[in-house]
């Protein structure tokens, strides 16, 4: 909680983990999938949670700026957490989440064809 109520939204803390939470994280998690010439799906599969989890910090860290912003004095604060732009910035949980769920999916899918295919082979009657 900041001290004062004329201190800034953006010298807080939790602004500095929401940067860090919504590019450096995600996009270290994109690069390591882009530059990696194989991937194992254990390693999909955790990033995909990853990203997932990523996205539910990045809601709560917004939520909790906002409610800082109401109760700072300075309007640059306002004129982004408490302003229609707020809701752009609820786009990139948005998307590390669907694409984090996209990865889960594929891995889980993936998993279960190989399955099914599996008890095909050992139970050619069914």
């Amino acid at each position: 909680m900041p001290s004062s109520s004329t201190s800034s939204v953006f010298a807080e803390l939790r602004f500095w983990l929401l940067v860090g939470f919504s590019v450096v994280l995600p996009f270290g998690i994109y690069g390591v999938m882009l530059v990696k010439r194989a991937i194992s799906r254990a390693t999909v599969l955790i990033f995909g949670f990853g990203l997932v989890a990523i996205s539910g910090v990045d809601v709560y860290l917004l939520q909790s700026l906002t409610t800082l912003a109401k109760h700072s004095a300075s309007l640059a604060d306002d004129r982004i957490f408490l302003s229609e732009v707020s809701l752009a910035l609820y786009l990139l949980p948005v998307m590390f989440g669907g694409i984090g769920v996209n990865m889960v999916s594929a891995v889980l899918l993936r998993h279960l064809a190989q399955a099914e295919k599996q008890f095909e082979k050992e139970h050619p009657d069914h």
